[in-house]
């Protein structure tokens, strides 16, 4: 990772190395945060953060949630994300606001912790490699299930919930995968380790429902709108795990995966075995949105 100058913790910025916490805080043992990740484009206007109001609206929803109280404002905290991109001196980079139960008491009831809030940018390419957004990737379905409904709150993006994620990279890598695909309780399709998942067949475009242990997506979201506005048919709808075998083209979609294909599956070729047509054209209007050359028509920029 390399590290940037500041980052703004509980209403300050403080040296990168200087943003600690105790051992004991409630985070460190429960799991206890809440929080986002968001890109920040070095567009021809200058830079500019996708989706900023989009990713501040789940971050809270997350907290309300686990009943946790941000102690700023969505108006404080977005004001702070743009100020620590500026203080940075960032064209590019990835944001991480997160509010995590702090240090107070060690039981599990987190009530009496206070909340602390940081956010962190730092300059960061393409997450699953600079040559997988042209090539793609190869992948395995994970061993590991997404939880069930009534367990853990799938629609949070909360620290905690990540464990079942960790144990599915760890799996994908020692099996020399990129990355892996989890079947939820049921055994439907339902996302990688940090990513949404699109299946092309047909020339339709289908993507687990939300109810399928999902995060909600915020570029799910947008590749969705795209899509469609391409006059391509989008199905929400389970989707058996045989489904991913015989695809036309599957691609990945995540903040920090951008639009990232799929050129395999447990070693199965998928379509050509690299980037697909409409992949492609999906992933071509998304970059050119992001890159400030085509029109946002969406108002998914805001500058820095």
């Amino acid at each position: 990772m390399k590290e940037s100058e500041k980052i703004w913790f509980d209403g300050k910025f403080v040296p990168w190395q200087d943003a600690k916490i105790h051992v004991l805080s409630h985070v460190v043992h429960y799991g206890s945060s809440v929080f986002e990740g968001l890109r920040c484009y070095n567009t021809a206007k200058g830079p500019a953060v996708f989706c900023l109001d989009q990713h501040l609206t789940r971050l809270y929803d997350s907290a309300k949630i686990y009943r946790m109280d941000i102690p700023y404002s969505r108006a404080e905290l977005r004001d702070a994300i743009l100020e620590t991109i500026r203080v940075n001196r960032l064209k590019s980079c990835y944001i991480r606001p997160v509010a995590f139960r702090g240090y107070k008491e060690i039981g599990v009831n987190p009530k009496t912790c206070p909340v602390n809030v940081a956010i962190a940018v730092i300059e960061w390419g393409a997450y699953l490699g600079s040559e997988a957004i042209e090539n793609g990737v190869d992948v395995c379905v994970s061993s590991w299930r997404r939880v069930a409904p009534g367990t853990i709150p799938s629609m949070a993006k909360a620290g905690g919930n990540y464990l079942s994620s960790q144990l599915m990279v760890l799996e994908a890598l020692e099996d020399g995968y990129r990355e892996g695909i989890s079947l939820d309780i049921f055994g439907y399709l339902s996302e990688g380790s940090g990513e949404n998942l699109f299946i092309i067949k047909n020339g339709i475009i289908y993507t687990p429902l939300t109810a399928q242990s999902i995060l909600p997506g915020i570029t799910r979201e947008c590749a969705i709108t795209i899509a469609r506005d391409f006059g391509y048919e989008v199905r929400e709808q389970p989707l058996l795990r045989e489904f991913l075998y015989i695809a036309d083209e599957i691609f990945f979609t995540g903040t920090a995966a951008e639009i990232t294909p799929i050129r395999s599956v447990d070693k199965i070729k998928i379509g050509s075995g690299t980037r697909g047509p409409i992949t492609e054209r999906i992933q071509a209007k998304f970059f050119a949105i992001t890159s400030g050359k085509t029109e946002d028509k969406y108002n998914w920029l805001t500058f820095v």
